[in-house]
């Protein structure tokens, strides 16, 4: 089954954000680790997850660094304390919201 894309905008932040709070990664890594945690319902694409990261930045919740590896560079990604306090209230909105619309769902029809 596939996920429409509305639904997944609203949660892709805290998916980010929440990856990047367990440790520093880079985009590919992230889009692989999205795909593996949600055994394979969600992949992003570069086009998706680059322009988020780069609004995550400018918002001063993740900061970049290049870092060198085996002659490789890569640009990773680290989440801000800013970051942290929003991740914060993400989940608990998104607890909030997924609790009240299963509450919806599992009462039925009226």
């Amino acid at each position: 089954m596939k996920i429409n894309k509305e639904l997944m905008k609203g949660s892709t932040v805290i998916l980010i954000l929440k990856l990047l709070d367990n440790k520093d990664l880079y985009g590919y890594e992230m889009t692989k680790l999205i795909e593996q945690k949600s055994e394979g319902l969600f992949t992003f694409k570069e086009g998706t997850l680059y322009p988020i990261l780069h609004t995550l930045e400018m918002e001063r919740l993740v900061v970049a660094y290049w870092h060198e590896e085996g002659g490789r560079k890569r640009k990773y990604y680290r989440i801000t304390d800013d970051g942290r306090r929003q991740l914060g209230e993400k989940e608990r909105e998104w607890s909030l919201f997924s609790s009240t619309v299963s509450r919806i769902i599992g009462e039925g029809s009226a």
